[in-house]
C-alpha cells in the first residue's frame, strides 16, 4: 500500500460513521448525501429565470463545466478503477451504492464545477454558498462509507481542469450560444412569458 493510499484510508476512518453513530446523525447525512444535489438544477434554473443575459450565460457555462467534469470522471473510471471503501471491507457503509470506481466523486465534481464558475463569473455569494453545500455533501458521502476523502479532492481537480478549456472557449462563442438559448427559451415558453409569469 502506498503512503498516499494509507493516508486516504486513515482519513476515511476518521470521518466514516461507526456502529455506535446515532441514528439521527446517519439519517441527516443520508438526506444531505442523496438530496442536496437537486439544489444544483434548482439553482441554475433560478439564475436563468431571475437573471439578466450575462447571468443566464453564466448558468449555461456552469452547466457545461459540470457536465464536462462528470464526463471526464467516467473516462477516469474506465482507465483506472479505484474501489470504494465497502469493496475492500473498510469502515461502515450506510448508503447502498453500486460497486463502481470511487474516484473522483461525481457529486463533488458537479458542486465544484458550478461553484468555481459562479465564483469566477462574479456571483460570489451564490458561488460561496454552492461551495459550502458541496463541502457538506462531500463530508456526508465519506461519512456514509461510499467515498474516500481523496475522491473529493480529485473531484475539485477535475472541476478545475474542466473549467480551464471552457473559459477561453466561452470568450469566443459564449455570447451567440447564450443568444440562441434565450431565443429558444422565449419561443418555447412564449405563452407564460406573455402572461407575465416568467421573465422574458
Amino acid at each position: 500500500m502506498t503512503t498516499l493510499e494509507a493516508l486516504n484510508q486513515a482519513l476515511f476512518l476518521m470521518i466514516n460513521g461507526t456502529a455506535s453513530t446515532p441514528a439521527w446523525q446517519v439519517g441527516t447525512a443520508l438526506v444531505i448525501a442523496d438530496y442536496l444535489i437537486w439544489l444544483i438544477p434548482l439553482l441554475l434554473v433560478g439564475i436563468w429565470l431571475s437573471g439578466d443575459e450575462r447571468q443566464r450565460g453564466l448558468a449555461i457555462r456552469a452547466c457545461v463545466v459540470a457536465m464536462l467534469g462528470v464526463g471526464a470522471n467516467q473516462l477516469i473510471g474506465m482507465v483506472w478503477q479505484h474501489p470504494r471503501p465497502f469493496m475492500i471491507g473498510l469502515g461502515h457503509t450506510f448508503l447502498p451504492h453500486a460497486p463502481d470506481s470511487s474516484f473522483p466523486s461525481d457529486h463533488a465534481t458537479v458542486f465544484a464545477g458550478v461553484a468555481l464558475t459562479l465564483l469566477l463569473g462574479g456571483m460570489r455569494r451564490l458561488g460561496g454558498l454552492t461551495l459550502l453545500i458541496g463541502t457538506t455533501v462531500a463530508w456526508a458521502r465519506v461519512f456514509l462509507g461510499v467515498h474516500f476523502p481523496l475522491d473529493m479532492i480529485g473531484a475539485v481537480a477535475v472541476a478545475c481542469v474542466a473549467y480551464a478549456p471552457i473559459a477561453p472557449l466561452w470568450q469566443l462563442g459564449g455570447t451567440p450560444v447564450t443568444h440562441l438559448m434565450v431565443a429558444l427559451y422565449r419561443k418555447l415558453l412564449a405563452r407564460p412569458i406573455s402572461l407575465g409569469w416568467l421573465r422574458p
